[in-house]
């Protein structure tokens, strides 16, 4: 898909949406109501860009719930779409329930069996030919692919590695996301029960009708508890992702080291996918 000169892409957008949160976060430290308030502006408009950027042009009220009309799309745009709003690694039961909730259509989960071998084939044979791949998540041990659990290549790599702390870490980014989203919109049934089984595991998060969840609630539990494991997960990927540039090519960065998957293969399980709620 084509983007117009000089309009920011998604993984741009989400960059300035957390300078933004930040800054907001210093002026209300600070007692600045008056630059807190105009930075909220700003950060909504962010927030609304992104969406634009993301889930396609907004349709005026009165409309659909968010997440109830259906279409189509090709099975690797569905998936990056699903991805682009998770914003961390996923397991592929979680990427179709966030697809199915969120976007136009479902998507077979047939289709993703052999996804990113696709994907692999297709970089190898002519790197760097497409805006964007379908790669494997990298365990932080040994560099390996990371079982079940598929990343979108344009982001950071250390976004794209799972340490001890991930699972948790990108569980809980993944509720932000689709949290925040529903809470400018009216949520679908589809969307509430996503929401629900996102905060059925979340401290907190939980409202005191079952089936439903506030999103409001459930971005704040979450993002609560996100801060606590936020900095040590870090250390983690940044330490991985340095060794990974010294020791890997350019497709064993985004897919793995197969020499190492091999090795790994009689010694542990692989990881499998936690963020799947």
């Amino acid at each position: 898909m084509s983007r117009s000169p000089g309009v920011p892409t998604p993984d741009e957008l989400e960059t300035r949406i957390g300078e933004l949160r930040a800054a907001v976060r210093r002026a209300m430290a600070t007692g600045d109501r008056r630059e807190a308030r105009d930075l909220r502006a700003e950060l909504r408009r962010a927030e609304s860009a992104w969406d634009d950027a993301v889930l396609g042009e907004r349709r005026p009220a009165p409309g659909p719930a968010i997440g109830e009309e259906r279409g189509l799309l090709p099975v690797r745009d569905q998936v990056h779409q699903a991805l682009t709003l998770l914003g961390a690694p996923a397991a592929p039961k979680l990427i179709g329930s966030v697809y199915s909730a969120f976007f136009p259509g479902e998507i077979p989960g047939s289709r993703l069996t052999s996804l990113r071998r696709d994907e692999e084939r297709s970089f190898r044979t002519a790197p760097y030919a497409r805006p964007y791949y379908l790669c494997a998540a990298l365990t932080a041990d040994l560099l390996a692919p990371a079982r079940g659990l598929l990343t979108v290549s344009t982001w950071p790599l250390e976004q794209r590695i799972v340490g001890p702390l991930s699972p948790r870490t990108d569980f809980l980014t993944a509720a932000v996301r689709p949290a925040e989203h529903a809470g400018r919109g009216r949520p679908s049934p589809d969307v509430q029960r996503l929401l629900w089984r996102f905060a059925s595991n979340i401290p907190g998060a939980v409202t005191d009708t079952v089936g439903t969840a506030d999103p409001a609630r459930l971005a704040e539990a979450a993002q609560a508890e996100l801060d606590v494991h936020r900095e040590p997960d870090r250390r983690h990927r940044e330490a991985a992702a340095a060794r990974a540039r010294k020791r890997l090519d350019d497709a064993e960065r985004l897919f793995g080291s197969r020499l190492r998957a091999v090795r790994a293969s009689g010694r542990r399980p692989a990881i499998n996918g936690e963020t799947d709620p």
